[in-house]
């Protein structure tokens, strides 16, 4: 994969996965070159570091999954970014960027220009903010919603934190079984998918 991202012009990150940094300037053209290739856009999640112990190079980063079907191979496309940058849409490269990036849109807050579509997806259209920031406001009062729903403060930040099974029933990365005990989660086998 370094003769890939070399190839790309791009600089190499230190990850468990090959990934790639990309300059917001450069990222509609290297992903034309990567569909061009064979490969296709699997994910597109954003991540807010703002609270990470470590510093980086800027609040916000964008990271596209990319996978070619044939030789199996993954890279992964970071672009660091500030609060209120907008990213260029992949859509006009790959279509299965609409729903991906109107997530990271709903979430983060990031705006992608010349989207399609760009709204909320996955939150309620009257909930203010963006859920996924480490600054948004889960304090003690509910939040309520125009058709009576609320969330509970406290169930809701127990699980996303990962504490307890909050709302979702979920903890952490593993489902809360109904008296049949946790479920493991999946392992890759060695090598890569089969």
């Amino acid at each position: 994969m370094d003769a890939l991202i070399a190839t790309l012009g791009l600089s190499a990150e230190d990850a468990a996965e090959p990934t790639a940094v990309v300059g917001i300037d450069k990222l509609e053209s290297v992903a034309l070159r990567l569909r061009q290739a064979g490969f296709m856009l699997l994910d597109v999640v954003g991540i807010d570091y703002s609270a990470y112990v470590q510093p980086r190079p800027e609040r916000l980063s964008v990271l596209y999954n990319v996978y070619h079907p044939y030789d199996h191979r993954r890279l992964f496309l970071r672009v660091w970014l500030a609060m209120g940058t907008a990213l260029p849409s992949l859509y006009g490269v790959w279509k299965s960027a609409n729903y991906l990036e109107r997530e990271v849109y709903d979430l983060l807050g990031v705006v992608f220009t010349d989207h399609p579509d760009l709204r909320k997806i996955l939150t309620p259209d009257d909930l203010e903010g963006h859920p996924l920031l480490k600054d948004f406001p889960i304090d003690e009062t509910p939040t309520l919603f125009r058709d009576g729903r609320f969330l509970d403060p406290a169930a809701f930040r127990a699980g996303m934190t990962g504490q307890a099974t909050g709302l979702s029933g979920w903890r952490g990365s593993l489902r809360r079984g109904e008296g049949k005990g946790d479920i493991e989660p999946p392992v890759m086998p060695a090598g890569g998918p089969k």
